[in-house]
């Protein structure tokens, strides 16, 4: 008791003694005395032969807030206490806020040094004779702490080879202790991390303290800080111990119920690395997965649709998950026959929760643009009752077809009926729905049609195995053996004829040898689980069957998928970033793959095996955005519940919840009571549709949740962030996209660890000077849009930026950056040679040389944006050895002339020339990139002829020619484009005659026109026009006429309104 109250004592003094030089007035004055208690303290610790009765001395005099005038200080150091009691000290002295500057606050400068003398001799007499001892003790223990916490992650990384096959066994019944054994190991790993995170937490803010200390007393005080920090580290370097001995006995379990190593598994894709790549994957981010035996099904329904009286019917397509409702009405809704029928038409996901206002904007808003029409804006502000008369008003004199999607409600139909006007016009609408109560609901006369979508018969099921497992052998016109027939056949009679389950079953078999073994490996593994039950149920084991077969670092980022929304497509950026900052993946420097390459790996692999959908792609075949199916978002939800992997919190969750890594927020009405559960912490947490988050609330996360790594905001309902956010050591993802936030705290420069800021779209639009000090942001995003102004040079804004930019050179993405600043932001750019995607604006023309010269030495960059000032050129001429991986290039202002490094660029695959006003032809110069795939040129030619050759532009894809005022004659000879898909152009005033070249595009599917004549459109009419015959191979073709703003009008050729324009 004695030592721990010495230890006490001495903590308390040095505090004092260290905190002496803390406060100071701006006028140089000495500050008033501090209610505190100085005397009190040199007496108790003159006479150390009553230190308990000291510190309940001390305490009182905080209680009665008393203070002696200076001369008593050196008074008190020399008489004794007699009248200390013994009493049992309960509350350290250091807690009085008063006490911490009671030396410097109540003492004068040459009376100071003789108290600090004597105190100093006199604890150092203590601590040498009682102290040292215990903290020789404790120093052994802690020196071992670092080591301590490499072992048990070694331990740790030992036995998770056991986890594969502790998973499986937990599924089967006759494994009774591998479910309990599986989750004791999660808790150890995630007591693991919990535990060595503070460690560095702690250790990182001992090096921030001992830096920001001012040092007066030398290595007296140096030695004494080191005392103050013994107790945290001692309780974690227990902890570390503790943990370590657990880890032990859980991996003696394990043995005692025979895991194996999935070390020794032979075949399978555990042990791949996540290099894997094949080749077929481009072709399988262009369409859904694919599907067999969909003719007869799609085919009566589009007569349902099409043929039939002009009454507003009612077709609903029932059938359970994973049958392809949904794949069977997408390709109902995009066939040539439909979308020529029906002039107004929408795809509504409804899901299992829905908001009656949302869904009838929704559905307003996609009949707009099924129209190329911009919806009105008032339509926000509209309550139900308001959108279903404005529905009404809009459909009452046209023949529309509305598809909802995934209805689960049964009084679905009775609330949306009425929006939907029965106007004699043919209008039909289609519904998917797994509940036969809510296809009966929907039947409100004979009219009305239910679809029962039926298991796909055995061998279009067995087609459609083979087609995705033997796709090789197929196509060569090989037959297969005998003998993997009928494995195959066997292994989809136990799929029970569901589409999903097959394709998940096929994608698992696709990465394995096509030898018997493997095959009847699989059927073995089906058989039990088929047995079980034949519905949903079974179907949900086989695709768990396809969790199981991923490796341990797939099955992490595909449970991510559970956090998101019911029908959500997550940008693909977006999640590799968030996979990325969970740690879920490692950059490979022994084979040059970035972190962020090494997530595209993993995703390609997800998406093969048929478990990741791909929603959106760009035109050069990249994936944009990606989803999971609803039934496989099922299976992770049950998975993530089970391994506290995460949990979806809605308005109707509890407060408290069992301990998860991850929360997120999904559709609440009301502010989140969000609390710690206390036992592990949470590393991420998301937001999505979120209505309310309180400034209370957002501070209150700051606080419970200190580990976090995740903090993703994006649309949420919040216009600041808190000076708190700086105490969340470990975060390395923030955004705050899409959100009301003004300003970043100064505190943001404290996130170390930070790898991703994202302020897109917000009201940030200058950054701190503190954000230098993130030395390991990757990702820098933020810029937005003008509104207010025309669409011009001017329109977009980028960030602010202070002086420290060239200290953050692990950057590889920052977008945009305004370059007001001049040359120090140049300079400071030389220093950033990871660059992968990078964007100026604001660049004046004198700057144009030294930002060629920062340009040439980032050799990674792939995207370049570079956008002058309002009345600024662009002069880039100085570029002499250009970044060679560059593929998308834009740039947005006068130049004198196209850069001279561009025809140089052969991966370049996208290049936007906006506002250029150059005096000769540019398509002449671009013509011979081999990789081009889209080419926008706005208000970029003054010219009066465009000429593409025979020979060029091989690869294009998409043509944009936008405000060409002074054009008047396009030519495009046979052979030129002979890819293009889309060719969007206008306005062009001067062009009367329509382009005969256009002939000759036979890809061309697509040719929207703005703002032509009406002489050039009638040159273009079905039956009089004379130029019909320039275009009729080309499926779409619309003429956009711009009404008001960015509102425009759009028009077929069989439309004879327009003319009227």
């Amino acid at each position: 008791m004695m030592k721990k109250l010495l230890m006490v004592m001495t903590i308390a003094l040095i505090w004092n003694m260290g905190s002496a030089k803390w406060v100071v007035h701006d006028d140089g004055e000495a500050p008033p005395p501090q209610q505190g208690a100085c005397t009190v303290a040199t007496e108790c610790w003159a006479d150390m032969m009553h230190v308990p009765g000291c510190c309940e001395r001390l305490k009182m005099s905080a209680r009665a807030k008393k203070a002696l005038i200076a001369s008593d200080c050196c008074d008190a150091i020399n008489r004794l206490s007699d009248d200390c009691s013994n009493t049992v000290f309960s509350t350290p002295p250091f807690t009085d806020p008063g006490f911490r500057f009671m030396i410097e606050q109540n003492c004068k400068l040459n009376e100071q040094r003789c108290v600090y003398q004597k105190m100093a001799e006199a604890v150092l007499g203590l601590v040498i004779d009682n102290v040292v001892p215990w903290i020789a003790s404790e120093a052994k223990l802690l020196r071992g702490v670092g080591g301590e916490v490499e072992q048990i992650i070694e331990e740790l990384k030992s036995i998770q080879s056991f986890i594969k096959d502790a998973d499986e066994k937990a599924e089967q019944e006759e494994a009774n202790g591998a479910s309990s054994w599986v989750k004791s190991l999660r808790e150890a790993a995630y007591q693991i991390e919990d535990v060595t995170d503070t460690y560095v937490m702690h250790m990182a803010a001992e090096a921030q303290s001992h830096h920001c200390r001012p040092k007066i007393l030398g290595s007296l005080e140096r030695a004494m800080c080191w005392i103050l920090k013994l107790k945290s580290r001692h309780q974690i370097a227990q902890e570390i111990i503790q943990v370590k001995e657990s880890i032990r006995v859980i991996k003696e379990r394990g043995q005692s119920y025979g895991f194996s190593s999935s070390s020794s598994v032979v075949g399978g894709s555990s042990r791949r690395d996540g290099s894997w790549h094949d080749p077929r994957i481009t072709s399988l981010f262009i369409e859904e997965a694919e599907v067999v035996g969909i003719e007869p099904h799609r085919d009566r329904l589009i007569d349902w649709l099409v043929n039939g009286g002009s009454k507003r019917t009612v077709i609903s397509v029932v059938g359970m998950g994973g049958l392809g409702k949904t794949t069977l009405a997408r390709k109902v809704y995009d066939s040539q026959t439909v979308t020529n029928h029906f002039s107004n038409h929408a795809w509504i996901t409804v899901s299992q929760s829905f908001k009656v206002e949302e869904l009838l904007r929704k559905t307003l808003k996609h009949f707009y643009k099924s129209r190329k029409e911009s919806a009105p804006p008032e339509l926000d502000g509209m309550d139900e009752t308001l959108l279903i008369f404005e529905l009404r008003e809009y459909l009452k004199q046209k023949r529309y077809m509305v598809v909802f999607d995934d209805v689960w409600a049964v009084e679905f139909w009775t609330i949306i009926r009425h929006a939907l006007p029965d106007n004699s016009q043919g209008s039909r609408v289609l519904i998917t729905t797994r509940s036969d109560g809510v296809a009966s609901t929907c039947k409100e006369s004979l009219l009305d049609q239910i679809y029962k979508l039926q298991s796909l018969p055995e061998e279009k099921g067995l087609e459609l195995f083979c087609k995705k497992v033997f796709y090789s052998d197929i196509e060569e016109g090989g037959s297969l053996p005998s003998e993997l027939v009928e494995l195959s056949r066997s292994i989809v009679k136990r799929c029970e004829g569901l589409p999903l389950a097959i394709v998940a079953a096929a994608g698992m078999m696709s990465t394995k040898r096509k030898v018997v073994t493997e095959l009847k490996e699989l059927e073995k593994n089906l058989g039990s689980e088929v047995r079980s039950n034949p519905h949903f149920s079974n179907m949900k084991r086989i695709l768990s069957l396809s969790y199981y077969d991923l490796p341990y670092y797939l099955k992490l980022c595909l449970m991510y998928f559970g956090l998101l929304p019911e029908d959500y497509s997550i940008r693909h950026a977006r999640l590799i970033r968030l996979w990325v900052a969970e740690g879920f993946v490692k950059e490979k420097k022994g084979k040059g793959k970035s972190a962020e390459q090494v997530a595209t790996e993993y995703l390609t692999e997800l998406i093969n095996r048929s478990l990741v959908q791909v929603s959106e792609i760009d035109i050069d075949g990249k994936v944009r955005k990606v989803r999971v199916h609803d039934l496989m978002r099922e299976i992770i939800l049950s998975k993530s519940e089970d391994l506290s992997y995460g949990h979806v919190w809605t308005e109707n969750s509890s407060s408290c919840y069992e301990f998860t890594r991850r929360v997120s927020i999904h559709r609440c009405t009301k502010d989140c009571n969000l609390k710690s559960s206390g036992k592990f912490e949470t590393r991420s947490l998301s937001f999505y549709d979120a209505d309310s988050l309180s400034h209370s609330t957002l501070c209150a996360i700051m606080e419970a949740f200190r580990l976090l790594k995740v903090l993703d905001l994006q649309e949420a309902p919040i216009n600041f962030l808190p000076e708190n956010i700086g105490d969340l050591f470990h975060l390395r993802y923030l955004s705050v996209r899409h959100t009301k936030t003004k300003e970043l705290p100064k505190s943001i420069g404290k996130l170390h660890n930070l790898q991703t800021l994202d302020v897109k779209c917000s009201l940030v639009h200058e950054l701190p000077e503190e954000v230098k000090y993130l030395i390991n942001l990757l990702y820098l995003i933020g810029y937005n849009y003008d509104y207010e102004t025309d669409f011009s040079v001017s329109a977009q804004k980028g960030l602010k930026l202070k002086h420290g930019l060239g200290r953050l050179q692990n950057l590889q993405k920052l977008y945009l950056v305004e370059a007001s600043d001049g040359m120090t932001l140049f300079r400071e750019l030389r220093k950033l040679k990871q660059l992968r995607k990078l964007g100026i604006t604001k660049l004046a023309t004198h700057n144009g040389k030294i930002l060629c010269e920062s340009i040439a030495l980032m050799t990674h960059l792939e995207s370049l944006e570079v956008c002058s000032e309002e009345d600024g050129m662009l002069d880039l001429q100085f570029i002499s050895s250009p970044p060679q991986y560059l593929q998308r290039l834009y740039l947005k202002g006068r130049l004198a002339k196209v850069p001279d490094w561009i025809p140089k660029l052969k991966y370049l695959a996208t290049v936007s020339l906006m506002w250029s006003g150059l005096m000769t032809d540019p398509v002449n110069i671009l013509q011979d990139l081999p990789h081009l795939s889209e080419l926008v040129l706005q208000d970029s030619f003054l010219g009066e002829e465009l000429v593409f050759q025979a020979t060029g532009f091989q690869k294009l894809k998409i043509l944009k020619l936008y405000d060409m005022n002074t054009l008047t004659k396009l030519t495009i000879e046979k052979g030129a484009l002979p890819l293009l898909e889309l060719f969007k152009i206008g306005p062009i005033p001067r062009l009367n005659t329509v382009p005969e070249g256009i002939y000759h595009l036979r890809s061309l599917s697509a040719l929207r026109f703005y703002d032509v004549s009406k002489l050039f459109v009638h040159k273009l009419l079905p039956d009089e026009g004379q130029d019909f015959w320039i275009i009729e191979h080309v499926k779409t073709v619309l003429f956009h006429y711009q009404i008001q703003g960015e509102r425009y009008k759009t028009c077929t050729l069989n439309d004879l309104i327009f003319l009227n324009h």
